[in-house]
């Protein structure tokens, strides 16, 4: 791998990074100017343009996974990861975002709300339901860990520096400039990183055009001398992709569901008008489409590694996709790559400790110490802003000592370690979503018995490893344990539905 530190990706690399920073650094001090109370950090006080607004959602919505870590997969199980990651999910989260996002914001612009567990307890009318999901939230932290972790290792080898060193610099650096610009400044330097992350898109999904000069089934047969399994429809030397219940009735159900997190579904809070939703809507989910279709690139990686060695050295899943843009591309054009993976990574950090920071100190500090540490004091708007800054240097610090672990001691990929926390979230948010926008008078009890059981179930079903009758699955891919716990939930929320007014009836 000594490669990758060669001294002319490692200076322009240097040049390269500390120039995107002072452009980071110039939208934060612009937008910080503008923010005057912890409503302005989380959702703007600035009109953005549904185009801005809808870039933003996309580059928020495609995380170091989709750029980093799921080529890999893809690198190690082939046209079955394909199927399950670049078409099934990507189509379910499409259509959901579509139907959620109108209803969603109609109920979040009435009531004001900032955040997801706001949402939830203006919706249900229920204080101790919001909290409940403002210390659910926490699980996001799965989430930062697993980017955090991702852009280390990129620019621990781009830059030829420890992950440790890079690993506080990224920390100290992201953390400290999200503490000032919120979503003022956080719309602009998202809709710069899915411009760059468009075009690295673009030279990642064309850099294997030379593999498909005897057509599809060419470029299939390449596949299939290197290993028979890479292009069959199922992958039964995988735990995630062995049959079509995992690659499509599991990934449908996840899809439809994964659009419930606080840095997704609350983007459209930031459109001023109801008119910008469609033209919102167009942008994020033409881009998000051509995002979610950068895991082909995997494929590409295997045909130039057919052994999973790179110089002798054995590849590890979340260092494919990276060895594969040093070995295939120029300097000047693994540069760009480079700065279009750390731009994946970047925007849905940004949207994560915004969105966290925000429910931490709105929905769980406020309601719980609210009397003594806020409403007592001047400025109530200046202490909330204050605080938001301490918990946010808090979550760094969870943040570096975690990441570091998962550095060191990887128990199993970073990337499950991710899914397993983000899956519990959304697949108890799904239910009381789903109710909130499309049922008129549901009774408090339906979304808390929903949620409660969908919890219990995820995490039963992971780390028990339960099987699934009639499949091969099993609770050890999380996307299961999700979908079974979503299925189950929604299944106990319409019993207690059907009971409350049967119970209204009599």
């Amino acid at each position: 791998m000594h490669t990758l530190a060669n001294i002319n990706l490692v200076t322009a690399s240097w040049i390269a990074i500390l120039l995107y920073m002072a452009i980071i650094l110039f939208f934060v001090i612009r937008g910080a100017r503008k923010i005057s109370n912890i409503s302005d950090y989380a959702v703007g006080s600035i009109a953005f343009s549904p185009i801005a607004v809808g870039l933003a959602l996309a580059a928020s919505m495609t995380s170091a996974a989709t750029f980093i870590i799921n080529p890999g997969f893809i690198a190690l199980y082939g046209v079955s990861a394909v199927i399950s990651y670049a078409i099934v999910l990507p189509a379910a989260a499409m259509i959901s975002l579509v139907v959620l996002t109108k209803g969603f914001r109609k109920h979040g612009s009435n009531v004001k709300a900032l955040t997801m567990a706001q949402w939830m307890g203006t919706r249900y009318n229920s204080k101790g339901y919001a909290l409940f999901f403002a210390i659910l939230s926490l699980l996001l932290i799965t989430f930062i860990v697993l980017i955090v972790v991702g852009l280390t290792k990129i620019m621990s080898k781009s830059l030829d520096v420890s992950e440790l060193s890079i690993l506080i610099g990224i920390v100290v650096f992201i953390f400290g400039y999200m503490m000032f610009g919120g979503a003022n400044s956080m719309v602009y330097t998202n809709t710069i990183q899915a411009i760059l992350m468009l075009i690295v898109a673009f030279i990642l999904l064309g850099s294997g055009y030379e593999h498909f000069s005897n057509g599809v089934h060419g470029f299939l047969d390449k596949l299939k001398n290197i290993d028979p399994l890479l292009v069959q429809t199922t992958n039964k030397s995988s735990f995630l992709f062995r049959d079509y219940f995992e690659i499509i009735f599991a990934q449908i159900v996840v899809g439809v569901a994964i659009v419930c997190q606080p840095h997704i579904i609350t983007k459209s809070l930031l459109l001023k008008t109801d008119r910008d939703i469609n033209r919102y809507l167009i942008v994020g989910v033409i881009t998000e489409l051509i995002f979610f279709s950068v895991v082909i690139a995997g494929l590409y990686a295997r045909i130039t590694f057919p052994d999973l060695t790179f110089n002798g050295t054995a590849l590890k899943m979340d260092g494919i996709l990276s060895a594969y843009v040093v070995s295939e591309f120029p300097v000047f054009v693994s540069l760009i790559v480079v700065m279009g993976l750390i731009s994946a990574g970047l925007s849905t950090l940004e949207g994560l400790i915004q969105s966290l920071s925000t429910t931490i100190t709105a929905d769980i500090i406020e309601p719980l110490f609210g009397k003594s540490l806020i409403e007592k004091r001047n400025n109530p708007d200046k202490i909330k802003i204050t605080l938001n800054k301490i918990v946010i240097a808090v979550l760094g610090i969870a943040a570096i000592f975690i990441s570091y672990d998962q550095l060191v001691n990887p128990k199993l990929s970073v990337a499950i370690f991710a899914q397993n926390g983000v899956y519990a979230y959304f697949a108890a948010a799904f239910v009381p979503i789903l109710f909130g926008m499309f049922i008129k008078d549901v009774p408090k009890l339906a979304p808390i018995l929903a949620s409660t059981s969908a919890i219990i179930i995820h995490f039963a079903m992971y780390y028990g490893k339960i099987n699934v009758p009639f499949t091969a699955a099993t609770g050890e891919n999380p996307g299961v344990a999700a979908c079974i716990a979503i299925v189950i939930s929604i299944i106990v929320g319409l019993i207690t539905l059907k009971f409350s007014k049967v119970k209204q009836n009599a």
